[in-house]
């Protein structure tokens, strides 16, 4: 742990960590993400109820807009950095394109809500929304980019001895939303460890096999944690190294040491906007491959200019943000196994290489389809992965991006021999 941290974290007082906390979710998820009602919403499925009403009465606000102004929603966690790296560096501006101050929303449902409405016209989605949103719904939605890798994690309490997922077995674990690569991967390696995951509600018995999931909005998770409501949780940064840092959680795997370089949140936009204004979508994606780019080979800087001690666009202090990007091969780590593929596969904590490999949307799909969620789920049986991938992605103007910026193969993720091709690897 850095000078910097050490002194951040002297600097809070015990008494303070709920405080904190409390202040942490009215700033960033003060809406519905905050309340219990709406929790509960989210638990039964309900969030997807009333977003399909909302979709089919609405399909005419999917037209593109009158004007050419970039108008970006996001929530306050480092999936979006490609995209705020793109507004605080200029990148739009280099384009010609005029661009509001990005959107800090407090949920996906709102943040679903303002692209349906046309509020928002560029967005970060996680990677399973879309492919609701379009094939449950019919709305017009195209993921364009990538816009990270990895940049998730398990943590569990302190007042446990787990250091397996097969002793998650009659445990209460949280995750961020039912639709994430969050639920898809520890779902993967509950099933892999012999855990059965299973979504019960409070105080129904679970069997010594069974794993009780629940929705839960990420600012309450490190509190609900220290607190023994929770064993464990999986969400995105930095609410992981906001755990390890102030509620005692220990990281017991990274997701991205899983499903190696696995999509986690993808850049969205109107697709007919995309016909209507090509020239347009071509200048955003640009911005928004070079703000990935510059992520990628500038993480501390980044961490500092989102922050909240930089230029503010999340509510999280500097040195939490850096530590969610930075530190993943360290020698604790490797010890208590939370990274085991780490030169292997040479990725980090979070990573953002934006090209959306065809593979992961097939293996997104296929993985969708074995993984346990609330609400209705019948759109997915039809689904076939090949067709997804072709149709719910736009590739060619990533691509044009890509050609146009080539330091985007220096990643490591990247083959340069065959940069737009993979094989997807999911390993515990």
């Amino acid at each position: 742990m850095s000078k910097s941290e050490s002194n951040y974290l002297d600097s809070l007082k015990t008494e303070e960590f709920d405080w904190a906390m409390q202040k942490w979710a009215g700033e960033a998820y003060a809406g519905d993400y905050s309340r219990r009602q709406m929790l509960s919403m989210f638990a039964k499925g309900g969030l997807f109820a009333s977003l399909s009403g909302l979709l089919s009465s609405l399909p005419q606000m999917s037209y593109a807009q009158d004007d050419e102004v970039v108008r970006i929603g996001y929530l306050p966690i480092t999936d979006a950095t490609a995209l705020l790296v793109a507004h605080a560096k200029g990148f739009f501006a280099d384009e010609g394109l005029e661009a509001e101050r990005p959107t800090l929303i407090r949920g996906w449902s709102p943040l679903i809500e303002g692209f349906v409405s046309n509020k928002f016209n560029v967005v970060h989605f996680l990677n399973p929304i879309p492919i609701w949103m379009r094939y449950n719904n019919n709305f017009p939605v195209k993921i364009m980019a990538w816009a990270h890798t990895n940049g998730s994690g398990l943590v569990v309490g302190k007042h446990t001895d787990i250091s397996d997922f097969s002793q998650l077995g009659g445990k209460q674990v949280a995750v961020p939303f039912w639709y994430s690569m969050h639920n898809i991967v520890l779902q993967y390696a509950l099933r892999a460890s012999g855990v059965t995951p299973v979504i019960k509600g409070a105080g129904e018995p679970l069997a010594a096999n069974e794993c009780n999931l629940q929705v839960m909005a990420p600012p309450e998770m490190p509190a609900s944690l220290a607190a023994r409501k929770l064993d464990a949780y999986i969400v995105a940064e930095p609410f992981n190294a906001l755990g390890e840092m102030k509620a005692g959680a220990r990281m017991l795997r990274f997701t991205g040491d899983i499903w190696k370089n696995h999509p986690c949140c993808v850049l969205c936009m109107h697709e007919e906007a995309t016909k209507a204004r090509p020239e347009w979508t071509q200048k955003v994606v640009n911005a928004v491959v070079r703000g990935a780019i510059y992520a990628s080979t500038n993480k501390a800087e980044v961490a500092e200019i989102i922050s909240k001690n930089g230029e503010g666009y999340l509510p999280a202090p500097g040195p939490v943000v850096k530590r969610a990007m930075t530190e993943y091969d360290m020698p604790a780590y490797r010890e208590s196994g939370a990274v085991k593929h780490v030169d292997e596969w040479q990725n980090g904590r979070i990573d953002f290489q934006p090209w959306p490999y065809p593979s992961a949307t097939r293996l997104t799909v296929e993985q969708m389809k074995e993984t346990v969620v609330g609400g209705d789920t019948e759109f997915l049986a039809g689904l076939d992965p090949a067709f997804v991938a072709d149709d719910l992605v736009d590739r060619s103007f990533v691509k044009a991006s890509l050609e146009k910026y080539p330091e985007w193969k220096n990643d490591p993720s990247v083959n340069p021999g065959d940069p737009y091709n993979r094989e997807e690897v999911l390993s515990l």
